[in-house]
């Protein structure tokens, strides 16, 4: 396997890996200058089955630093992740 390259598959959303561990998700591409982190604060239970609620989204640097560049919060898992699409386009210039 060559540097950079991810052994494995993952979800992806918009061509970008979307992975998740316990109650935080990462959207995005290592290799670029910053990703999306998901950070669900809350749930709420909706028919039964338990949905993230409130969501902190930040953009965060992919280097050493890994320094937020952006952070706000939001109602909803897809809240979060389209508010967290915009800001990680506008970052990286995509």
């Amino acid at each position: 396997m060559e540097k950079g390259q991810v052994e494995g598959s993952f979800l992806t959303y918009q061509g970008k890996p979307f992975v998740r561990q316990d109650n935080a998700y990462v959207w995005g591409d290592m290799r670029d200058k910053a990703v999306v982190v998901l950070f669900v604060l809350t749930n709420k239970t909706v028919n039964g089955t338990e949905v993230p609620d409130d969501i902190l989204v930040q953009v965060v640097s992919t280097d050493d630093k890994h320094e937020v560049l952006k952070s706000g919060q939001k109602k909803g898992l897809y809240d979060a992740l389209d508010i967290g699409t915009v800001w990680l386009k506008r970052e990286i210039g995509d």
